[in-house]
């Protein structure tokens, strides 16, 4: 297997980083200074193609390959993880699923509009007993006539707090686990959807994360796919999101290595730059080669994506290998400027509190573990 990209992805990828060098970066500390949602930046990314990115064109979509999607997700996070995170939910966890499973009339109401910017999307399944085991569902939909009636609770969901559409999981078979829930198409303003703002986050703060309660009634028509296989749905769309997050920890750890460089070349002591010196030198080394090897294992990811129906291992190695190899190189970078990114404000700063979340959501490291083992032990 030859992991080498082609011209187009070279351009692809050197189209993208300007962008995110004119018009996401300048906006980054202002995102995480204000926690506000970077609704203008999202909008500039969809003129981009961004909001739609492995769509078909027939929806609005750029039509790119995954591969090329993987690499505009690493070169936003460069330069602002909260945009890219929210382009992760936007593509991989509501367009991409509505192009999967839904019906005509659900692409022509929402594909569009998700790829335009018009609609921004989200993805509403953990709960407050529903993380790591996510088929643990509360949250109920009780048939009723020609519809459902939903009920219950669901937390930290993204771009929910200027969001058109939600993807809600609920359970239609009580004591089934995950072969008893469904996934519905759900329009934010249903009657009966109510936002409630979340704690201040650690890290990638502007991403519009609500809780929201949940008391709707949804016409059949709503169901995403077929009623009572949404688990499976949910995590088709998970192994997407899985490899989107590794590039964004790619990202984020990329511009980690960039502080530590410029500060390691200019910064002096006894005489020399620091630069100079082997410690310097060697966490430099080790910081470069881990996140070269995530990467070779993220578009490996990538590649099965493309070519297969489900990725779950490859997915689950390269989001455990990015995210893990990203922590590190943020944490190296911080100790390599030491005072000068110690202190609110800094680059080094916000990449160290945003790079952490890569760890916890849209699968745990521990759960990723729990992925690879249960791969290995079926192959052993």
């Amino acid at each position: 297997m030859v992991l080498e990209l082609t011209a187009e992805h070279l351009a692809f990828k050197q189209s993208i980083e300007q962008f995110a060098r004119e018009v996401v970066a300048p906006r980054a500390a202002g995102i995480d200074e204000s926690g506000e949602y970077p609704l203008d930046v999202m909008r500039a990314a969809a003129g981009r193609g961004l909001l739609g990115a492995t769509l078909p064109s027939e929806w609005g979509g750029a039509g790119l390959d995954f591969l090329s999607y993987v690499l505009a997700i690493e070169a936003i996070a460069s330069a602002s993880a909260t945009v890219a995170v929210s382009l992760v939910v936007q593509n991989s966890l509501v367009a991409d699923l509505i192009a999967h499973a839904g019906r005509p009339d659900q692409k022509e109401q929402w594909l569009r509009r998700l790829a335009s910017g018009d609609a921004i999307g989200a993805f509403a399944l953990s709960e407050p007993d529903a993380g790591t085991d996510a088929a643990n569902q509360k949250t109920q939909a009780v048939k009723t006539g020609d519809g459902y009636r939903i009920s219950g609770r669901k937390v930290w969901v993204a771009n929910a707090d200027v969001a058109s559409v939600a993807i809600v999981l609920a359970r239609t078979r009580p004591g089934l686990r995950g072969k008893g829930i469904t996934a519905f198409v759900v329009p934010m303003d249903t009657p009966g959807m109510t936002k409630i703002a979340r704690a201040d986050s650690l890290g990638v703060r502007g991403l519009g994360c609500m809780d929201l309660e949940l008391d709707v009634t949804v016409g059949d028509r709503q169901v995403l796919g077929s009623v009572d296989h949404g688990f499976r749905l949910a995590m088709w769309a998970l192994d997407g999101g899985r490899i989107a997050i590794a590039a964004q920890a790619l990202g984020i750890g990329e511009a980690a290595i960039s502080e530590a460089l410029a500060y390691a070349k200019q910064r002096e002591t006894f005489g020399q730059p620091i630069a100079n010196y082997q410690a310097i030198q060697w966490m430099l080394a080790d910081m470069a080669t881990e996140l070269e090897a995530a990467r070779m294992l993220t578009w490996k990811a990538a590649v099965a994506r493309m070519h297969q129906e489900r990725g779950g291992l490859e997915a689950a190695m390269a989001k455990l290998a990015a995210s893990e190899a990203a922590h590190k190189a943020a944490d190296r970078a911080m100790q390599i400027l030491a005072s000068a990114g110690y202190r609110r404000g800094s680059v080094a700063e916000r990449l160290f509190r945003d790079v952490r979340a890569t760890e916890i959501y849209q699968g745990t490291s521990e759960a990723q573990r729990m992925i690879i083992a249960n791969g290995v032990l079926s192959h052993g």
